[in-house]
């Protein structure tokens, strides 16, 4: 396998992947997520997919561990990311960049002797992630600009409206539901929204809960 190869469809994604659990991490397709990696089995899945495709499945941890000697159960969707940046910091860590390819169904975890965990996927009922720019008109784009106004406000943050505007909706939707401080709850529903107007609607809605909690005097973080 080449990490030059292309990935257009699903028919090009591999049947088995490292997995890198990480809570409240959210990657999706065409995203970008920078990670800082130092855990010696994270440091060797790396090393594993710079020698193959590069391709990491990022995963949530979902549920309840059966007892404290198993792994950590897994969320039973992720998204595939390809590795596109890579440093070696020179003192035992990787700063690497992900950029999302397309969700997946975890279908099994493969036994292995890797530290690090991979599973069986399948990216099947995900063809349309491959097809940039998808449902951008339905968004309605003047109510995601207009919640996050409020929240800019709120937190007093200082951002480029200029990027912001002209920057594409299924960029600008995907880039704030990645960047914006919820819990895995919430991050993992904004991975499974059925298609991009569906994940607008979510983001409003969780910001608009958010900003009312504030103004009703309650400002822990939305969990």
């Amino acid at each position: 396998m080449s990490g030059r190869k292309t990935y257009s469809s699903v028919k090009d994604m591999p049947e088995i992947v490292p997995l890198f659990p990480l809570a409240g991490a959210l990657l999706l397709p065409r995203g970008q997520m920078p990670l800082n990696i130092f855990e010696p089995r994270y440091l060797d899945m790396v090393d594993a997919a710079l020698k193959a495709d590069r391709i990491i499945g990022m995963i949530q941890p979902g549920g309840e561990q059966a007892d404290e000697t198993a792994p950590v159960s897994l969320s039973r969707i992720g998204c595939a990311g390809r590795i596109t940046q890579f440093a070696d910091t020179g003192d035992g860590r990787y700063l690497i960049s992900l950029t999302g390819l397309c969700r997946f169904t975890l279908v099994e975890e493969v036994a292995s002797r890797t530290k690090f965990r991979q599973g069986r996927i399948d990216a099947s009922a995900f063809t349309d992630d491959f097809m940039e720019g998808l449902g951008e008109r339905d968004v309605d784009r003047p109510d995601l600009i207009r919640t996050l106004k409020a929240y800019v406000k709120a937190e007093d943050l200082d951002i480029n409206w200029s990027e912001v505007n002209t920057a594409p909706t299924e960029a600008l939707v995907n880039a704030l539901a990645m960047m914006c401080p919820f819990g895995p709850r919430e991050k993992q529903a904004l991975l499974e929204a059925v298609d991009l107007q569906a994940r607008a609607a979510i983001l409003v809605a969780m910001t608009e809960v958010e900003l009312a909690r504030r103004d009703d005097g309650y400002s822990a973080p939305l969990q």
